[in-house]
């Protein structure tokens, strides 16, 4: 074992919040090894969240080492400010680290929920060996993290990595007019997996899974929204390769994990020059990356440095 995986060995708590579920885990060897999970309080309020937490945390603290905390929304120095304030209302430059630490009586870190489950990917998933790294969640939204230099990049206002908010051509959903480009908005609205049941939908499809299985057997208006969502994800990751020179991207989420998007994303990279197409492969850690990737980070402070 080299220094720098030294603390894959140390149990170390992990807690993700969602809006509909929380979990609790103890990692070690970069592996969650027990597990504890609960609905989120709604409304999910500051106060009720961290109770619900510690609550569920309790069990499992006797054994951990640090405390590592993946969360939604825009997270900053340790402090969190909700970006779906539907979802998380009062989350307003929360102090979760301190709260938590300081009710835990344990160390504690975190991160977005994206930029964790990229953390997890990189030290013990899809990203290891690569230095240049990016993962990408393609599910009820689009999240994503980097790594770059082999350091999680995490910028001080919290927007640090958000691909489901850069620009694209508005199509399915109606955005703002951008003389003389036409209408633009937001990535994820055009190839979520929310984007793709909306358009599941207009077809006569029950929901996104429905209309994804139908491309993959061959039916060509649903294969249609679902290669257009794919090329989508393809032109934005040629662009940060472009920019960042990442050279591997992994593919989490409901609709990033299927077989036939992860070939769609391929197929599309192929458009674009060689120098920008990095190597696009499925995450490896599944729905336990942003657990482990938290746990990783609280446990390793020379990375955060």
């Amino acid at each position: 074992m080299t220094p720098a995986d030294e603390h894959l060995a140390s149990p170390l708590l992990a807690l993700d919040i969602g809006g509909t579920s929380m979990r609790a885990a103890l990692v070690t060897g970069g592996r969650v090894r027990q597990r504890r999970e609960t609905r989120t309080p709604q409304p999910a309020l500051p106060e009720a969240v961290l109770a619900a937490a510690l609550d569920l945390a309790a069990p499992l603290l006797p054994d951990a080492a640090a405390v590592g905390v993946a969360c939604a929304g825009a997270v900053a120095r340790g402090r969190v400010t909700a970006t779906a304030t539907q979802t998380f209302p009062g989350w307003t430059d929360i102090p979760l680290e301190q709260r938590l630490s300081e009710r835990l009586g344990l160390p504690c870190a975190a991160l977005n929920d994206a930029r964790a489950a990229a953390w997890g990917e990189f030290r013990a998933g899809a990203g290891r060996g690569s230095s240049e790294f990016m993962f990408i969640t393609v599910s009820t939204g689009v999240g994503a993290g980097l790594v770059l230099g082999g350091r999680l990049h995490l910028a001080a206002n919290g927007l640090d990595a958000e691909l489901g908010f850069v620009s694209v051509p508005a199509v399915w959903q109606g955005g703002p007019e951008v003389p003389p480009l036409g209408r633009l908005g937001p990535l994820e609205f055009e190839t979520s997996g929310t984007a793709l049941g909306a358009q599941a939908r207009r077809l006569g499809f029950e929901d996104s899974k429905a209309l994804c299985d139908a491309a993959e057997a061959g039916h060509a208006a649903a294969d249609a929204a679902y290669a257009r969502s794919a090329a989508l994800i393809a032109w934005k990751i040629a662009d940060v390769a472009a920019l960042l020179g990442v050279t591997r991207v992994a593919l989490g989420g409901s609709v990033g994990l299927r077989g036939g998007y992860l070939a769609r994303v391929q197929a599309s990279l192929t458009q674009f020059p060689e120098r920008y197409r990095p190597q696009v492969v499925h995450a490896e850690l599944g729905a336990d990356a942003g657990l482990i990737g938290a746990a990783l980070w609280a446990g390793a402070p020379a990375f955060q440095s």
